[in-house]
């Protein structure tokens, strides 16, 4: 049996763009693809077990923006996205089915999963990611004064995993969300 020639692009002969000459190298680290230009990471999912005491804390605490909901009753779970935006954005947003296919353009979203029927189980939780076997750790948020955002958890009595001063990583924070996930919180200007 003969092959004939594919149409499509195999990656070894992909057209490629030369990393960033500012950016990190590292083994590993490969050309972008020309195949990949108007790709975006669009975002983590977390499940969660209470999504109205999630949304709470990511809404409330965090300040994101709920964007898109997708229910799938036959199927027995619902998608909630969020993002945290800007002020731009905020006064800006899109209305109706322009608003997903907004969500769905963004960077950085949280899609929240909940499976439906673990709010009503005393006894469930997720596996965080962090007790063996390790696999997933943590989100990431980025503030502009870890002082004053140490201040606004403690004020909402957000459980933390460490605070800025304690262990040898200085200047960074970790806090959990109601299901236990772990949120770092960093001041870009001092993580150099």
């Amino acid at each position: 049996m003969s092959h004939s020639a594919s149409s499509s692009t195999s990656l070894d002969d992909a057209a490629t763009i030369a990393q960033p000459a500012s950016s990190i190298s590292a083994d590993g680290v490969q050309s972008i693809s020309t195949q990949t230009t108007g790709f975006t990471f669009n975002h983590t999912m977390l499940r969660v077990k209470d999504p109205a005491k999630s949304l709470a804390f990511y809404t409330g605490v965090l300040g994101m923006t709920l964007l898109a909901v997708k229910k799938f009753p036959d199927m027995e779970f619902d998608l909630y996205f969020l993002a945290k935006l800007t002020e731009s954005e905020r006064d800006n947003l899109p209305a109706g089915d322009d608003l997903e296919i907004f969500a769905f353009r963004q960077r950085g979203i949280l899609e929240l999963t909940h499976n439906y029927g673990t709010e009503t189980k005393a006894d469930f939780s997720y596996h965080d990611g962090n007790q063996d076997p390790q696999g997933f750790g943590h989100i990431c948020f980025s503030v502009p004064n870890l002082t004053d955002a140490v201040a606004w958890f403690d004020k909402n009595n957000v459980e933390f995993k460490k605070r800025p001063e304690d262990g040898s990583m200085k200047n960074i924070a970790f806090i959990k969300d109601v299901d236990g996930y772990w949120i770092e919180i960093v001041q870009a200007d001092l993580m150099s």
